[in-house]
């Protein structure tokens, strides 16, 4: 692995949410004509920062990509229960995509999370056609949780992974 996984700096926070919106716009995952307030969502890096820790993958100064971990309780899990930690918005820049940076980064948040006591699963929530991402998940243990699928929007379904740790 010649890039390192760490906690995103404050000066990073643009880039990431730069790389974020691009790899859900660029790879048609949000729909900027129904959704624009997502894109803002994903770019608003700081904010995840405030109630979770962002995590970014950087090479020679250059941010490959991010994600942002949840521990239990966060305002920023999705569907976590009480013992669940949970991580999101998972993103990889175009150029740095097939390298292991993604797998990377899951497997920082499946680290955090063992080292919360209590904390027993991980868990996340991805689109279907996130398919390169569930093969990575699916590669590292996680398993589909359909009982727990949700739809932040009515044309959007989540699916849902678990992993117990």
């Amino acid at each position: 692995m010649d890039f390192e996984i760490r906690t995103a700096r404050e000066d990073e926070y643009e880039r990431l949410g730069e790389i974020t919106g691009q790899a859900y716009t660029g790879d048609g995952l949000l729909d900027l004509n129904d959704d624009d307030h997502y894109l803002n969502v994903l770019r608003d890096v700081a904010g995840r920062a405030a109630d979770g820790e962002v995590l970014v993958a950087v090479r020679d100064g250059e941010v490959l990509g991010g994600v942002t971990f949840a521990a239990p309780g966060s305002r920023l899990a999705d569907i976590a229960g009480p013992h669940d930690a949970e991580f999101r918005m998972l993103a990889v820049a175009a150029g740095a995509r097939g390298q292991g940076v993604g797998e990377a980064l899951v497997r920082a948040c499946a680290e955090r999370a063992r080292a919360l006591a209590g904390v027993t699963a991980l868990v996340l929530s991805t689109q279907p056609a996130m398919r390169g991402a569930q093969r990575i998940y699916e590669r590292l243990g996680f398993v589909r949780t359909p009982e727990l699928d949700w739809s932040p929007l009515p044309a959007l379904t989540l699916l849902t992974y678990r992993m117990e740790l």
